[in-house]
């Protein structure tokens, strides 16, 4: 039996106009310890070219991230809120969102979160080792010469004074001022809020939305079609956003893409061992 005539076919014209819309929802997978695997400079360039595309009308930031360096932390969080005075940006935790992490998916028109991910660890923490008996018992000794009695605040070779300590509380808290001061923002928290979340703690996400932390949970299917809502979109079609990847990453070869051993894996083990990471 012939084809129908092409004018005639149902649903021809939806077909081909379709297939000629070329606006997308990009993907941005963010995952891994912020200063780790998660280098905020490559994360920010994607955040750019998402921001200057005319095809990419939302953003969804796939994240599942202990936090990590709060310097880079905040930055993201600038390049996340700078993206999402443009164009509409989920951010959605698929398993983990702590810390750094949380810091930057405040920067989201919407934050959303997979039922069972972890969210919060709202709070700074600063640790070093002091390796003075350790040098002591090696009949090691180590000459210092400086210019000030803080330029080797934090070093591993002497005990921390009191003066010491009170410096780098100092700096811890003007750290946390920082990031909870977008916690309050970004989430409409009055003082009793604020003070009852930034404890440090994390939360199942059903837990942390009703903390006011979280906006809704759901999957990445529902968190895509937020995204399509949010940007007037027919449909979520979407290109994904992220660094090239070498072969052995793309088969999840631990450690792969983070170059030879050195202070980003340190930072790695330390990031997701600060988080505590329940299994079945």
């Amino acid at each position: 039996m012939p084809l129908a005539p092409a004018a005639f076919r149902p649903g021809l014209v939806e077909r081909v106009t379709a297939a000629a819309d070329v606006r997308r929802v990009a993907v941005v997978p963010l995952r891994g310890v912020i200063g780790g695997t998660l280098r905020a400079h490559e994360v920010e360039r994607l955040l750019t070219k998402a921001r200057e595309s005319v095809r990419i009308r939302a953003v969804l930031l796939d994240i599942d991230s202990p936090g990590g360096s709060a310097s880079a932390s905040e930055a993201l969080y600038v390049a996340v809120r700078r993206l999402a005075e443009v164009k509409p940006v989920v951010a959605w935790v698929r398993g983990t969102g702590a810390s750094g992490a949380y810091f930057l998916a405040l920067g989201a028109t919407r934050l959303l979160a997979f039922p069972s991910a972890l969210v919060g660890s709202i709070g700074v923490i600063s640790a070093r080792p002091v390796l003075v008996e350790a040098l002591r018992r090696l009949g090691a000794a180590l000459f210092v010469t400086k210019t000030g009695p803080f330029k080797d605040l934090g070093a591993p070779w002497r005990e921390p004074t009191e003066a010491d300590r009170a410096k780098e509380q100092e700096l811890v808290d003007a750290i946390f001022e920082r990031f909870t001061a977008a916690v309050r923002t970004a989430r409409r928290l009055d003082a009793d809020q604020l003070r009852a979340v930034a404890t440090g703690e994390v939360w199942l996400a059903e837990r942390a939305m009703s903390l006011g932390l979280v906006d809704a949970t759901c999957d990445e299917e529902d968190a895509l079609v937020e995204a399509q809502r949010l940007a007037g979109l027919p449909h979520h079609r979407i290109v994904r956003l992220e660094r090239r990847r070498s072969l052995l990453q793309r088969l999840g070869l631990p450690g792969a893409g983070m170059g030879p051993p050195g202070p980003a894996w340190i930072a790695e083990l330390e990031g997701w061992l600060r988080v505590q990471r329940p299994g079945l």
